[in-house]
This record gives C-alpha cells, sequence and structure tokens, in this order.
C-alpha cells in the first residue's frame, strides 16, 4: 500500500507478526480515512462543522499531516519536524486547523500523502533497526516509550 489515497485493505494473515499487525492496523486508518475525504473539493474540505467553528475537514487533513510528521520526528528520529511545520511561528498545532482554509484541495491531499508517504518508509527503517520495544527517541520525565506505544499513538490520532 504506497499510495495513500488507495484504500484497499490488504488484511495480514492471522497468524502474522505483531509489527505487520500493527503496521495494518495503522495502514487501514489511513485507509478508511482516506476513503472519507478522498475527492471532496476545495469547498468541501473548508466547510466547517457544526458546533465547531474551527473544525473542517481540510484542518483534519492537515493535522493528520502533522501528527504523521511528528512521530517520525520526534519518535523516531528525535529531530526537527519537516517543512512546513519548521516554518511556522506559531504553535503548528493551532496552525494546522486555520491555515487549511488558505490551501486548495490538491495542495492539502499532497501534504498529507507526502507526510504518510514519509512515514511509512520512516516505520519500517525504525522497527527494522531495532523492533517495537526500543525506545523511541522523545522523552517524557526521563522515560521514553516504546516504538509499539508510538505506533499505537499514531493510530489512535486517526
Amino acid at each position: 500500500m504506497n499510495d495513500p489515497f488507495d484504500t484497499t485493505i490488504n488484511e495480514p494473515p492471522f497468524d502474522a507478526s505483531e509489527v505487520d499487525h500493527l503496521l495494518f492496523s495503522v495502514d487501514r486508518s489511513r485507509a478508511t480515512f482516506a476513503w472519507k475525504v478522498a475527492g471532496l473539493s476545495t469547498g468541501a474540505l473548508h466547510r466547517r462543522s457544526v458546533p465547531s467553528t474551527d473544525m473542517t475537514l481540510g484542518g483534519l487533513l492537515k493535522h493528520l499531516a502533522l501528527c504523521e510528521d511528528r512521530f517520525v520526528a520526534e519518535f523516531l528520529r528525535g529531530e526537527p519536524y519537516p517543512e512546513p511545520w519548521r516554518s511556522v511561528e506559531e504553535s503548528p498545532w493551532d496552525w494546522c486547523w486555520t491555515s487549511a482554509l488558505d490551501d486548495t484541495a490538491d495542495e492539502l491531499y499532497a501534504l498529507w500523502s507526502t507526510s504518510v508517504t514519509r512515514a511509512r518508509a520512516a516505520w519500517l527503517d525504525a522497527i527494522g533497526d531495532g523492533g517495537l520495544d526500543q525506545p523511541a527517541k522523545l522523552e517524557f520525565d526521563g522515560n521514553h516509550p516504546t516504538l509499539r506505544r508510538a505506533l499505537v499513538d499514531l493510530s489512535d490520532e486517526y
């Protein structure tokens, strides 16, 4: 599953490894999300949802692109966020929701697709270099979650 907008769900065998099941779980969530937002116009992606005045599907696309990039940068690599997040002067967590109104559907789809493609490769590399039990780069109160925990958290974002 290389194209983030490919909504084909290829389930692993029932006896597949834990890694295969966890990666499948994230990809199934991505595919479900893609199925729900793919092909919407810029106007549809900008439409605000009631009762929220800030929530749009475009904002959600941009938020999930940020989540994908965050897990790669903070948990897997211990490096700064990539663009466009790195250049944002305010919190990217606030900016992604409001700035999505300035983006076209094509720009939002491309941003999410690029982030997912980058994240898929980074997860495969990180897990291949030490498995799910290795500590993530990010530290919380002197502790590091495992990559397993980070992958589960990414899945929960969807």
